[in-house]
Parts: C-alpha cells; structure tokens; sequence
C-alpha cells in the first residue's frame, strides 16, 4: 500500500481488513500472511468463535453436504471422512489457527456497521461495534476482503403459511435451533427437501416417534459411502498425507468435472443414475417418481450427497417418511395440505432455506453516496464497478465453496502487490469503453441455476456481462487456469493514487 495515505490519529489502521472468520476469513487469514509477509490485517467476526456456518447452524447432524478433500483448503490435508460433521469441520478450521499463530490476527465480537469509501485519502473507513462493551470503534484500511458469506446468519427464511399462529406445538428454523429442544418420542415433520433437511430427518429418526419429510417438490442427491477408496488404499501404503489430500482432491475434482459436463450434454442419462442409486435403498415398490424425481435437469440446484444413503436407510425402515405436496394451512395440531391429507406435528421444523444478504448488512457508502450494490456489475464474481479496493469471497455452487477461497487469495495478494510495485493506492474495475454495449442480465442464468433463495433475492446481487470476465461463471475447472493469468495491467482494471516518478 501506498505510504502516501495516512490514516486518523484516532483510528486503527491496517492494510487489509478480513470481514468473518468462517471458513473464507480464515482461509483468506493464512494466504495473506503466507504470500504477503509484512502486511498488517485484521479479521473482524460478529460471533464470540470462529467457524461461521459451522457455529451458527446447531441443529443435529449438521454436516458438509460435499467432501472435505476438496472443502478442506489445499494446504492443510484432510485426514477424516469425506462427509464431516460441523464439529470435525470446526476442530480442522482451528488447527489451521493455532498452527498456523492466525489468533492474534482475529478479533471476535465485533461487528461493523459502516463502511465508507474515501477518494481523497483512499482508504474505507469502518465504525465497528464492540460486543463486549457496545463501544463503537473506528478503523481504516487500504483493501477491503470481504469474506462474511452471502446469507443472513442470524434467522433463517420461514415462508408465511396461514393459520402459523393457531398451531399449538413448536415451530422451529434449523438456524436457530433451540438448545434443549426436546424431540425424543414426538412427531416431527420437516418442511423442505435440500441438504438441511436431509442431514436432519436421519440424525433424529431413531429418537423421534417419527419424522416426515414435507416437500414441495422432490430434489436430487447422491447416496454412497461415506469413504473415497483412493485415500483408503494410499494410507495402507503409507504414503504422506499430503501426497494423498493432492491426489484425491484431483480425483474428485476431475469426477466432478466430468459429472458436472454429463449433466448437460447428457442429463437423462445422469438422472436415471441419481435415481437408480435411490432405488437400491428403496427397493422398486416405492413410488420414487412421484418423491425423489425432480421436474429439472440434474445440477440446477445443488446437489447434496447421502453419506452411507442414510435418510434412505430412515425411510426403508420405516422411522421416516417423505409427502410430496403442498401446504394449505397450519392448523392447531399440524398441517393440512392442499390434497386434502392432515399431518399431525408435535414440532414442525420449518428446513425452508435463508435469506440472501450479499454485505453483511453493513452500511457501505462510496465517496458520500449510499452504495447500490444490484446496480453495480461484477468482475468474475470478485469486484465489482464502482466498488474500489474490495473483493468478495463467493465460493461455487457445483464444488466446494473453499476452492474458489484458495484461487481468490491468490489473486488478491497478486493484486496487492501488485499496487505495491506500482505505488498506486486504489484499483477498481470498469466496463471497457470497447464493451460498453455489453449486454447486461441477472446475477446467474436461472435456466442453469436457480435455488429459491437466490431467486427471492437476485434482485440485491449485481449484474453480469456476456463474457467470461463479467460473470461468476460457477466452473471452477476453467478458473483455476483463467484466474492465475489474469493481467492485472488490462484496461479493466483502473489505478489510482499512483507515484509519479521524479
């Protein structure tokens, strides 16, 4: 960073400022000081802990929905099963910590509430609230890694049924999850069909008197044993551990890049697969067309994986069940659905997704005006026009969402020293005046991706271009060669604050 900007007297400076310590912040934590020795930072998280995702989320059998091998970061092997639970997830994210002396770069409870961009003195400066005394602090920085996730942690999104406030038993989201809920020998019905509920209808089947799976439609997943054969037979032959994370993440990699092309080149061929995996736990008398088939083409929502088919496992043996229909009204005892059926709850866990929140709920201000971020256009899902000094960590859909953590810090510290080398102070992107007739459209193409809460929420998420450069295009297999030889010299990428030499 330029010595040319000096910060307040009165402020906390550093060069790079990390919002949260999930599993981005934590990661972005351990590049920069590896790749950038000398530069001070500073990771700033709301919760009392790190881990993000994995703190806020309490509900039983939480776990990663894709393998650790490639979710776990590339340089710290992954020595567990490939399906991990948040506490093993938790206690990896911490040995990256302490091994790695990241502590006394991250300060917990403390969440920002403002961040304003100066031109003048090119810098951002944060008011910070104190949780652990309500003081509201003041600091500056010279970039801005923004790496706080993309959805709101401290509530989930319930939609509003009719008849809520009749209902005489417990309404619960999975995002808050009471402590001491008590489901032993009660009946429970799970409103939703992605990754929560399917982690959560297993982990309380043997408990519950019995738990139902309610959905509106059915999803895909992929059922299979919770080991990657490859790790098993390395580790017999003792070969060293980081031997064996680099050729398993590349065998899984190279699995899911090939996947991910048949899913469009030939999906139904991809989906009579899915859906023959799920007839082995089921058996061919179940009616899997009606609750297991999609209406859409494999991978337009994510997929979650079964590890060892386990909530199969729960309705084979009949402790779980799965409805596939609509909810017409809650009533004092449960649900009445739209066919007329009753479903009799004793608690309804509403597993119904989250509400998108690109900033963090922070207060971002450029040069005195508010910042509206669904009016600006992306730069590889990393910048964004307008937005000076600032890049966000929004991970893949179709791999693991840390990959694209490993792959940004390599360009933002490239980028950063590259301004260091050009004395420059601020970089933003802009739309080349070649390009300025680019067509511009949604975040995503919902025709290739369209979760619910991205739908609900596209409008808060900036624009993408019509080529590659202007798009968070999801393909990690193209990105990890593209991202590497990006020029940072391009005309995209504008410079201010530049040294003039004598």
């Amino acid at each position: 960073m330029s010595a040319a900007r000096k910060p307040s007297a009165k402020a906390e400076h550093f060069d790079v400022l990390i919002v949260g310590a999930g599993i981005s912040g934590v990661g972005a934590a351990y590049h920069l000081q590896a790749q950038m020795p000398g530069t001070t930072f500073v990771a700033l998280e709301t919760q009392e802990t790190f881990g993000g995702t994995w703190i806020t989320h309490r509900y039983p059998g939480i776990r990663s929905d894709s393998d650790l091998h490639t979710f776990g970061y590339r340089f710290k092997p992954w020595v567990g099963a490939p399906i991990a639970s948040a506490e093993a997830i938790l206690n990896y994210m911490g040995e990256v910590i302490s091994e790695n002396d990241l502590g006394k770069h991250i300060r917990f409870g403390h969440t920002i509430r403002r961040a304003a961009w100066s031109g003048k003195t090119s810098l951002w400066t944060l008011t910070v609230e104190r949780k652990s005394d309500g003081a509201m602090l003041t600091m500056t920085c010279g970039f801005l890694w923004m790496c706080q996730g993309y959805y709101r942690h401290g509530q989930g999104y319930t939609p509003e049924w009719p008849g809520m406030d009749t209902y005489k038993g417990e309404i619960v989201h999975p995002q808050t999850w009471p402590e001491h809920l008590d489901y032993k020998g009660k009946r429970m019905v799970v409103i939703g069909s992605g990754a929560t509920a399917a982690t959560l209808v297993p982990a309380v089947a043997n408990d519950t008197a019995h738990v139902t799976m309610l959905q509106r439609s059915p999803t895909y997943f992929i059922p299979g044993r919770n080991a990657i054969e490859i790790a098993e037979q390395l580790r017999a032959l003792q070969v060293d551990e980081h031997w064996i994370h680099e050729i398993v993440r590349r065998q899984i990699l190279k699995n899911q890049d090939d996947f991910t092309r048949r899913s469009r080149e030939e999906p139904e061929a991809v989906k009579a697969e899915l859906l023959g995996a799920v007839k082995l736990f089921l058996g061919e008398d179940y009616d899997i067309a009606k609750h297991f088939t999609p209406s859409y083409r494999p991978w337009r929502q994510r997929i979650a994986f079964i590890p060892d088919g386990d909530l199969f496992q729960g309705i084979a043996s009949g402790k779980a069940s799965v409805v596939t229909d609509e909810i017409e009204r809650f009533t004092e005892t449960g649900l009445l659905l739209k066919s007329g059926n009753e479903l009799e709850a004793d608690i309804i866990v509403t597993a119904t997704g989250f509400d998108l929140l690109p900033l963090g709920d922070i207060d971002f201000a450029i040069d005195g005006k508010p910042l509206k971020f669904g009016d600006t256009v992306t730069y590889r899902g990393m910048m964004f026009t307008g937005v000076p000094n600032m890049a966000w960590v929004f991970g893949y859909f179709r791999a693991s969402w840390t990959l694209r953590v490993d792959i940004m810090a390599d360009f933002i510290c490239r980028l950063l020293t590259h301004m260091k080398a050009k004395g420059a102070s601020r970089v933003e992107v802009a739309i080349p005046d070649s390009m300025k007739e680019m067509k511009l459209s949604s975040w995503i193409d919902p025709e290739d991706f369209n979760p619910g809460y991205l739908m609900r929420g596209m409008h808060l998420m900036p624009k993408r271009g019509d080529t590659r450069d202007w798009q968070h295009t999801q393909d990690y297999w193209g990105e990890k060669d593209e991202l590497p030889k990006i020029d940072l010299g391009g005309e995209e990428f504008v410079y201010g604050g530049v040294k003039m030499e004598a």
